[in-house]
C-alpha cells in the first residue's frame, strides 16, 4: 500500500497551534487595499481560525491527528517533592 503524502499547499498556508487549532491568514488582504476603508484593513490584520468543518477537511489532506479536537490534552506531568525540601 504506497505512503500517504501531505497536501503541500496546505502545509504552506495553515499552521497547527500547540492546543490543535488551524490558523491560517485571513482572506482579501493581500492586494486591492486602496479600495477598502481604513477600519476594514485594520479588522484584517492577524491570523483567523478555521472553523471545525474546515478543521476537520485540513486534518484529512495533511493526514496528521489535530490534537485537542476529540481527545483532551494531557496534563503535565508533575514531580513529586522530595524529603529534603523541607
Amino acid at each position: 500500500m504506497p505512503k500517504n503524502k501531505t497536501h503541500k499547499g496546505i502545509m504552506k498556508r495553515v499552521r497547527i497551534t500547540k492546543s490543535g487549532k488551524v490558523k491560517h491568514e485571513r482572506p482579501f488582504r493581500s492586494h486591492k487595499r486602496s479600495g477598502k476603508s481604513p477600519k476594514r484593513r485594520r479588522n484584517l490584520r492577524g491570523g483567523m481560525y478555521a472553523s471545525g468543518p474546515e478543521a476537520k477537511r485540513m486534518r484529512q489532506l495533511l493526514f496528521r491527528r489535530l490534537r485537542g479536537r476529540t481527545t483532551p490534552i494531557q496534563a503535565p506531568k508533575t514531580t513529586e517533592p522530595s524529603a529534603d525540601a523541607e
